[in-house]
């Protein structure tokens, strides 16, 4: 298990590979499909993004309300590959981490490999006990998007795997490599999504 302090530097996201166990304290920012796409606006009209990307983790989140003591509600990852179309020009500004779950495009895992950047998976189904590891939240952009705000999280033991590495590893790859069952080894589990 390896503990990473965000943001990130770049020789960390370097020194990272397929499959380690990393537990991430430091600040997040959580962001889902409406905040990616006011984002990519932002970028094509050569505005300031409400956040500087460099260095930064993005999760893939779209938190329930907070319940009474709580900073925040259940907060467990979101499909991530929702936000393949937005994620190159992200991590071509610096962005060095994004944690959610499923794959990613090639598109994505060769963006990730020319900035450097890694892909985190977070465990579905576990949003209660992860949001026990945020403690504090702040709105940083798009309120009136709700949980689809952009939204900076402060967290403590943040767990995740890393399931794609800034050299192209690929855990979902190395698990199809593996698997007997030919619809998933050619994709086609895909189709029926």
């Amino acid at each position: 298990m390896k503990r990473i302090q965000a943001p990130l530097q770049e020789e960390v996201v370097r020194s990272l590979r397929v499959g380690d166990e990393v537990l991430i304290d430091g600040v997040i920012y959580a962001a889902r499909d409406a905040a990616h796409k006011r984002m990519a606006e932002a970028i094509a009209q050569n505005l300031a993004l409400p956040f500087n990307p460099q260095g930064q983790i993005i999760y893939y989140v779209g938190p329930c309300p907070a319940p009474p003591g709580r900073v925040i509600g259940s907060a467990g990852p979101t499909t991530s590959g929702r936000m393949d179309a937005y994620t190159p020009a992200l991590l071509e500004r610096g962005l060095r981490a994004m944690i959610g779950k499923g794959e990613r495009s090639q598109a994505v895992v060769q963006a990730m490999q020319r900035y450097g950047a890694v892909y985190l998976a977070a465990v579905g189904g576990a949003g209660v006990y992860l949001a026990e590891r945020i403690i504090a939240v702040e709105t940083v952009a798009y309120p009136e998007l709700g949980p689809e705000a952009l939204l900076k999280l402060e967290v403590e033991s943040f767990p995740c795997i890393v399931a794609i590495d800034a050299y192209g590893g690929n855990i979902y790859q190395e698990v199809r490599n593996r698997v007997k069952c030919p619809e998933y080894k050619e994709g086609k589990h895909d189709e029926k999504r």
